[in-house]
């Protein structure tokens, strides 16, 4: 795969980014926009990473989402050189050119003014209670959504899915609205994991369930407490959560997915193995024994 050195890309003017995770800038790659997502500091982290993996996870969970039918922003790996360090990067083609305003879900919950909470708040009765009651897209659509969403995001351990990072595109021109492409997903796939965690991963068991079973919990929240994804996958208790199982697990071709990381370039095959590893232990032991319970629950 071709290796894409960004340095001298054209910066553009008047674009920036907000997040917490990492440096952005805004180039011009080819005629296109890109935001640039530079490795955020891995001081402070529970990692021996001098830099995060983020941008790495950035990439590949966003080509994830594209390869399952949700779509996603469109990215690819680089490089850059900054102080002389070279630095892996993340391109993220900008979705908002044209005339696209991004509204994230944060913004849209601030409008309901029933709610009780604020916008941030990721309490899932309070996330579905401002799906029903916003007025900009469709409730029915939107609800089924956030759910596509949060199954994938279950295979791809995302612990980070909080209500600033989806959202919806407005045209202010023609008053059109539409889901913009899942983005912000540097938080899949155990960015902070160094070398000695994943050689643990990939070689005991204890370490690889602890990862799949007990963490990363998901950032939605239930009574205050963060859901388990194994468990509230397999409780089958939320009948849309359900439709979201049977509607996205059959979607997801592991040997697809493998091949893919096989071919990114800038990682170990360590890291390959890793990320391999990984995502079909949460396949083959949270999505596919849920998607069964629901087929079960049907049945009773």
């Amino acid at each position: 795969m071709e290796k894409i050195d960004f340095t001298d890309c054209r910066r553009i003017p008047g674009r920036a980014y907000n997040g917490a995770n990492g440096k952005k800038i805004a180039v011009e790659y080819q005629g296109k926009q890109y935001m640039l997502k530079f490795p955020p500091s891995g001081a402070a982290k529970p990692t021996e990473l001098s830099y995060t993996n983020s941008c790495i996870s950035e990439h590949i969970a966003s080509s994830i989402f594209n390869m399952i039918g949700i779509q996603a922003q469109e990215t690819m790996l680089g490089t850059f050189i900054v102080g002389g360090k070279t630095k892996i990067v993340c391109a993220c083609k900008d979705f908002t050119v044209g005339g696209w305003r991004l509204f994230d879900f944060c913004s849209i919950k601030n409008t309901v003014l029933e709610s009780e909470s604020g916008g941030s708040g990721t309490e899932l009765s309070d996330i579905i209670d401002t799906i029903e009651k916003q007025q900009y897209v469709c409730p029915e659509a939107l609800l089924r959504h956030f759910w596509d969403i949060f199954v994938i995001d279950a295979l791809l351990g995302n612990f980070d899915r909080h209500n600033g990072n989806w959202g919806f595109l407005f045209d202010d021109a023609t008053g059109k609205t539409e889901f913009a492409p899942v983005y912000d997903c540097g938080s899949c796939l155990l960015p902070q994991a160094d070398e000695n965690i994943m050689k643990q991963v990939l070689t005991q068991k204890d370490a690889l369930n602890a990862r799949v079973f007990q963490f990363p919990t998901s950032a939605v929240k239930k009574n205050g407490r963060k859901l388990n994804y194994y468990d509230f996958l397999m409780s089958v208790e939320d009948s849309n959560c359900n439709e979201a199982l049977q509607r996205i697990v059959p979607r997801i071709n592991i040997e697809r997915i493998k091949d893919f990381i096989e071919e990114v370039p800038y990682i170990s095959d360590l890291q390959k193995q890793f990320y391999t590893r990984y995502i079909a232990a949460r396949f083959e032991q949270i999505l596919k024994p849920a998607l069964d319970m629901t087929v079960c629950s049907l049945v009773h």
